[in-house]
């Protein structure tokens, strides 16, 4: 699972930064006691790096150590007692019903072929409609999709399974980047290209076979540009947000938004109340009629 892979790809990372730091200080894994770590963590502060950063970071060399203890490498644990600098509960960014049916029409005709602009609104339109990670978006299997289901199985992190309803809009961008994808291969195979068809719904070039991440992140600030959408606002995440904040002001019940998510505490989905409690408060600020009267009397 690519998730897993990401994870363990940024706890490598984390771990090479502290074998740089303590090779500067004349130390190693060996050697690095609790003071070390400490220090290496205070360091990582004052570098400017996010709570959810240094936190993952302890997290990787926690994990490290424990395993070293366990082989019998190191006669002690120096990272157990270490308290992490929690995670912040900042409110996540999303973006109005407005915006979103802005972004939907602009990826239908961004792209430079038909087919670019039938795939960017078929992502478009299963992000919004499913609320799905990127990684499950851009691996999505085709056999997912074949037959036109009202409800598709997306494998979310930890491998787990969950099955998302699809919207009719969705399932129109579907069925014609489909058709478009069947024609294609059908095209190739009558010019004598042996190559088989991808297995992934948005194929890419790369060793993996599909659609990158990186790719999407790339492509969604160029529909955000289309779309008079400031870039910096949207994201495939934002898009997951809008999701769950209009479902949750529709009137949704939470345990479902939690499932559709994929969340396995409902602390997590829990925060999508505050978005919509302040998204109701600014709206009877703003426009409620005995607000428009008091600031005509100040």
């Amino acid at each position: 699972m690519d998730a897993a892979r990401n994870t363990r790809l940024a706890y490598g990372r984390d771990l090479l930064d502290l074998a740089d730091w303590l090779q500067r200080k004349a130390l190693d894994f060996m050697t690095a006691g609790r003071a070390d770590i400490e220090a290496y963590l205070i360091f990582c502060e004052a570098q400017g790096l996010s709570q959810a950063t240094r936190a993952r970071r302890l997290s990787a060399i926690k994990q490290l150590f424990r395993f070293a203890h366990d082989e019998g490498w190191r006669s002690d644990h120096p990272a157990l007692r270490i308290a992490g600098p929690g995670r912040s509960k900042a409110l996540p960014k999303t973006l109005s019903q407005d915006e979103v049916t802005r972004l939907l029409t602009a990826a239908s005709t961004t792209g430079r072929t038909a087919g670019d602009r039938l795939r960017n609104l078929c992502l478009m339109e299963l992000l919004y409609a499913t609320g799905m990670r990127v990684t499950e978006l851009v691996t999505l299997p085709m056999a997912a999709v074949r037959g036109d289901p009202r409800m598709i199985l997306v494998r979310g992190k930890g491998d787990k399974e969950r099955m998302v309803p699809l919207s009719p809009p969705a399932r129109s961008a579907v069925q014609a980047w489909l058709s478009h994808r069947d024609a294609a291969d059908a095209a190739a195979r009558a010019q004598g290209h042996g190559q088989a068809a991808s297995r992934y719904l948005f194929p890419g070039s790369g060793a993996d076979g599909h659609l990158t991440r990186q790719y999407f992140h790339s492509l969604i600030k160029d529909i955000a540009v289309a779309a008079g959408v400031s870039p910096g606002r949207v994201t495939p995440h934002t898009l997951r947000h809008a999701f769950a904040t209009h479902l949750l002001a529709g009137g949704a019940d939470l345990r479902v938004i939690q499932t559709l998510l994929g969340h396995a505490d409902i602390a997590t989905t829990e925060i999508y109340t505050h978005v919509v409690d302040d998204h109701l408060r600014d709206l009877v600020l703003t426009r409620h009629p005995l607000a428009k009267a008091s600031r005509q009397d100040d």
